[in-house]
């Protein structure tokens, strides 16, 4: 995000800072109580012994795979799919079978329950890499879905990865249900990954967190983390997320989730004349602009398209990295008057004949 970290974050950093020991760090009480006194997600009875560190969530995808799965293993992985997942698991030698995802006439993603129920028999998958919110498509899972996902794993014996590192980042209408939530076979196979990274723009303090209830999946998980040495905490990130879940976290929270979609009503109100079809993001506050219509309006390409935006300093992305499709993804998530002033240039210099 293009946002300044509150300043009650770097307040609390520096306070520890003022005592000048930097020792070895390791969880403690007042961090775990932080998180549990933080994480309302409908889970109950969180407790400090489910709550691990992780280096970050990739380290903990990374984890669970080398815990779970052997070189040459299937995993199944949504596509859509965020592409430090797949890099984690080509490093780990397992072999990635995608679910893909399903839109609809409104460019809405949907879960394929039927395609997951025939893919984890076909492939004999044990092991699913799932995102709730989904990155890159936006979504926030509904209940409905969950619990229907939920039968299909159980079925199979698959154990759920759930990076829900977005979950504090929910548009105004929509609300996040973790997946641990939904029964008790969902509690005791997920496994959930956490941060607050995204929504206090502390994305370069390395460290994250897995809630891991069954005992079983934690001790191995923990097992393979403490063996590669990498996932040791930095007490600096410790503080960091104490200041970023303090009581005034929550007031931040619900400003910046108004910002962002005021950003996406502007965005939505601004390209309709220009017959670029976007799809309201549920989450995560990153635009798919479909461009179809435009190119063939005005007969040119999309890479024509996306560099016209660089030339001009509005820096978007070829969402064809992601998906096939004459489409760009752009981020909302910067002040109101610097997206104002990114869509002034495209009016002035991209989007004309």
């Amino acid at each position: 995000m293009n946002f300044k970290a509150p300043s009650y974050i770097p307040d609390a950093m520096v306070d520890r800072i003022k005592y000048p020991f930097f020792c070895y760090a390791a969880p403690r009480d007042e961090h775990s109580d932080t998180i549990i006194n933080w994480q309302q997600n409908g889970v109950e009875g969180l407790t400090r012994e489910a709550i691990g560190y992780e280096g970050g969530v990739l380290g903990g995808v990374m984890s669970a795979s080398a815990a779970f799965t052997a070189a040459g293993d299937a995993v199944l992985v949504h596509s859509l799919a965020y592409i430090g997942f797949t890099g984690c698991l080509k490093r780990v030698g397992c072999r990635i079978t995608h679910l893909p995802l399903v839109r609809d006439s409104e460019g809405v993603w949907w879960m394929d329950c039927e395609d997951m129920d025939r893919k984890l028999e076909e492939y004999k998958i044990h092991l699913m890499i799932f995102c709730s919110p989904q990155n890159p498509a936006e979504r926030v899972w509904t209940t409905e879905e969950l619990e229907k996902a939920g039968e299909v794993f159980a079925k199979h014996h698959c154990i759920v990865l759930s990076d829900e590192i977005w979950s504090d980042l929910i548009m105004p209408g929509y609300r996040h249900i973790s997946y641990q939530s939904i029964n008790e076979d969902a509690k005791m196979r997920c496994i959930a990954l956490y941060s607050s990274s995204k929504p206090f723009s502390l994305v370069g303090l390395v460290g994250s967190r897995h809630t891991i209830y069954n005992p079983y999946p934690r001790d191995r998980i923990e097992s393979v983390a403490e063996g590669t040495r990498y996932n040791k905490m930095d007490i600096l990130s410790r503080y960091a997320l104490m200041g970023a879940y303090s009581g005034k976290g929550a007031e931040w929270i619900k400003g910046l989730v108004s910002v962002l979609s005021e950003n996406v009503d502007m965005a939505g109100q601004y390209l309709r004349p220009y017959h670029i079809h976007v799809a309201r993001p549920e989450s995560i506050c990153l635009l798919f602009l479909d461009c179809s219509g435009y190119l063939k309006e005005h007969g040119i390409t999309i890479n024509k398209l996306i560099r016209a935006g660089w030339d001009v300093s509005v820096i978007w992305q070829d969402r064809r990295l992601l998906h096939p499709g004459n489409t760009i993804r752009m981020s909302l998530a910067s002040p109101t008057a610097r997206v104002e002033e990114a869509f002034s240039w495209l009016d002035k210099y991209v989007f004309t004949d």
